[in-house]
C-alpha cells in the first residue's frame, strides 16, 4: 500500500512522466519494441522521401501507434501474469498467446498499410519533391517533429538519466523548440525568411534558457537537445530536396 501511495501522481506533469517511464521501460527491456521503434523511424523517413499525402501519413501514424500500443499491452500482460503466478498455468499461457496474437495482427495490418501507401508513391516518385514540400509543409514538419520526439525518447532510454519530461539527456523541450525554428526557416518564403527565422530562434533560445535557469537541465543537456532537434529537422527537409 505504501508503494502505491508513492506512485500516485501529484500533478499532471508527474502523470505524463509515469506514462513516458512506461514507454522507456518497454524500450529498454523488450527487443521487439526496439525493432518496432527502429522500423517506425525508417518508415517516417521513407514517407518524407516519397512525399506521402496527408491521408497516407495519417494511416501510417495510426498503424505505427497501433503496433506500439499492442506491444506495450502485451508486455504489461506478460509481466502481470509473471507476478501473479510462479508455476505453469495453461490459462496464463493462453493469455500470453492471445496478447502476442494481438501484436501479430497489428504488425500485419501495419505492413499492409505500408505496402498500400508506398507501392503507389514509389511509382510517382519522378515528380519534384521540393514542390511537394512547398505544397504540403505541414506533413514534412509533422514528420520532423515526430522523429525528434522519438529520438529524444530513445536517447533518454539509452542514457537512463532524468525523467521523460523533466531533466535528463537530452532536453526534449529544447529539441522541439529548435526543430520548430528550422522548420519555420524552411517553410517561410524568401521575403520574410530572415525575420521569421530570427524570431523563432530567439523563442527557441528562451525555451532552452528557462530549462537551465529553472535547474531542470544542465547547459550540456540543453545544447544536446537543441542540436538533435535542429539536425533532425534539417536532415528531413534536406532529404526531400
Amino acid at each position: 500500500m505504501e508503494r502505491m501511495t508513492k506512485r500516485r501522481p501529484q500533478n499532471l506533469l508527474e502523470s505524463f512522466n509515469f506514462a513516458f517511464e512506461g514507454i522507456i521501460h518497454v524500450l529498454r527491456t523488450q527487443r521487439n519494441m526496439r525493432i518496432h521503434f527502429l522500423v517506425a523511424v525508417v518508415v517516417l523517413v521513407a514517407a518524407v522521401w516519397v512525399g506521402v499525402s496527408k491521408l497516407e501519413l495519417i494511416a501510417l501514424l495510426l498503424a505505427i501507434a497501433f503496433v506500439f500500443i499492442t506491444e506495450m499491452i502485451n508486455s504489461a500482460i506478460e509481466q502481470a501474469i509473471d507476478v501473479a503466478t510462479t508455476s505453469f498455468d495453461p490459462l496464463a499461457k493462453l493469455a500470453k498467446d492471445i496478447a502476442a496474437g494481438a501484436v501479430l495482427i497489428a504488425t500485419v495490418n501495419a505492413v499492409a498499410i505500408g505496402y498500400l501507401v508506398f507501392s503507389g508513391e514509389v511509382s510517382d516518385r519522378s515528380s519534384h519533391l521540393l514542390d511537394r514540400i512547398r505544397d504540403a509543409p505541414a506533413q514534412v514538419t509533422l514528420i520532423a517533429l515526430v522523429l525528434t520526439v522519438l529520438i529524444v525518447i530513445a536517447t533518454k532510454a539509452w542514457t537512463g538519466r532524468g525523467t521523460p519530461l523533466r531533466g535528463g539527456l537530452p532536453s526534449g523541450h529544447a529539441a522541439i523548440a529548435f526543430a520548430a525554428w528550422v522548420a519555420a526557416t524552411y517553410i517561410v518564403g524568401d521575403a520574410h525568411r530572415f525575420v521569421v527565422s530570427a524570431l523563432t530562434f530567439i523563442m527557441a533560445f528562451l525555451v532552452a534558457q528557462t530549462r537551465v535557469e529553472s535547474g531542470i537541465h544542465s547547459t550540456l543537456e540543453v545544447i544536446m537537445g537543441g542540436a538533435i532537434g535542429a539536425l533532425v529537422t534539417l536532415s528531413v527537409f534536406q532529404f526531400v530536396q
